[in-house]
């Protein structure tokens, strides 16, 4: 929602300030915030007219109306989720706050009612053999293995089309004759789908080689990666920086399966029985500017970490940003079980 701000009020603010703050912006609702924008409470058009109808006085502090527990979105979550939010509780808007509680946006329902086009392109690198599927992608290449009711290359599309983006490039390989018969040109979609034919394998990024240099930067998926990601702010925050490549990252917890013993020489200091450790992966997710295209060696077998590696010796700025909504790589047999296990709740509940 555009001029969210105006939908903030003070907790000082009267009844009439609250109705004016409600009436600029048109989306039926104030926001009650401190200083620092932290949420206090929110009051809707319903909530004044009731207090003024039980005998509150337009002047009187509104903050005695609002609701001090209102639904709210986090400020990771994808669209998809509010949206879903949204229809759960028959709301017809929905703030967004940071860790902090700190109010930084709000969506209401038009809003997904009018999502803008994006004109930048989108890559799938869907070219792999998936070999450690084993007898899964005999015969089938692993982006077109069903996840639920329908291929994941399917699923990754739907979610970017839904978002506003229109351009994709579809680098193949493996079986690539399933995926272009399976997509087309992509006008059956409203889309316009490309391809990248590999003659070989060319690694997660070798393929960009054989894109056409771009006019705005693009966004880069792996295609055996089932997210729901909001990669319309993913690309806004990239093009709000100075970075060259955005990574998207996220958290990884592994637990050690023993207690594992710390020592001073042949002293025992402690035992840590079985603990867990986090660490911070790639998502398969990124964006990149144009420029980048031109660190590709042509035609080449080259990996996303070596292009990584390549413009951090060159000390060009490539920035991060975490994502923490659903993420699964369907790696191995036991991944493919587990996402089709997630499936209905996640891309279809």
């Amino acid at each position: 929602m555009r001029q969210w701000e105006k939908a903030l009020i003070g907790p000082e603010a009267t009844f009439r300030d609250a109705l004016i703050s409600i009436d600029s912006t048109g989306a039926g609702i104030a926001l009650v915030v401190d200083c620092d924008r932290r949420l206090l409470g929110a009051l809707s058009d319903g909530d004044v007219r009731r207090a003024l109808i039980k005998g509150a006085g337009m002047e009187d502090q509104a903050i005695g109306a609002a609701n001090r527990k209102p639904v709210c979105a986090d400020d990771h979550q994808d669209p998809a989720t509010m949206l879903a939010t949204l229809r759960a509780h028959s709301l017809r808007q929905l703030p967004i706050l940071d860790r902090g509680r700190r109010v930084v946006g709000m969506v209401t329902v038009e809003d997904f009612l009018n999502i803008p086009v994006r004109t930048n392109p989108v890559v799938i690198m869907a070219g792999g053999k998936g070999e450690r599927l084993a007898e899964l992608t005999r015969d089938t290449p692993k982006p077109m293995l069903t996840v639920g009711s329908r291929p994941i290359l399917d699923t990754i599309v739907g979610n970017l089309a839904g978002q506003g983006f229109r351009n994709f490039w579809l680098a193949v390989n493996y079986k690539a004759e399933q995926i272009e018969g399976h997509f087309g040109d992509g006008s059956a979609l409203g889309l316009n789908i490309r391809y990248l034919r590999e003659d070989k394998p060319l690694g997660t990024c070798g393929a960009l080689s054989l894109m056409p240099r771009p006019d705005e930067p693009f966004v880069v998926t792996n295609g055996d990666v089932l997210a729901k990601a909001d990669y319309s702010h993913l690309l806004d925050s990239h093009l709000q920086s100075d970075a060259l490549a955005t990574v998207v990252v996220r958290d990884y917890q592994m637990q050690v399966p023993f207690g594992v013993v710390n020592a001073n020489g042949a002293q025992v200091t402690r035992i840590d029985e079985k603990p867990t450790q986090s660490y911070t992966i790639s998502a398969g997710v990124y964006v990149l500017s144009p420029a980048v295209l031109d660190l590709i060696p042509k035609d080449a077998f080259y990996d996303m970490p070596a292009l990584i590696a390549d413009m951090i010796a060159r000390e060009l700025p490539v920035r991060l940003q975490r994502a923490e909504g659903y993420w699964m790589d369907i790696g191995h047999p036991p991944d493919y079980a587990q996402a089709n296990a997630d499936f209905g709740a996640v891309f279809e509940g």
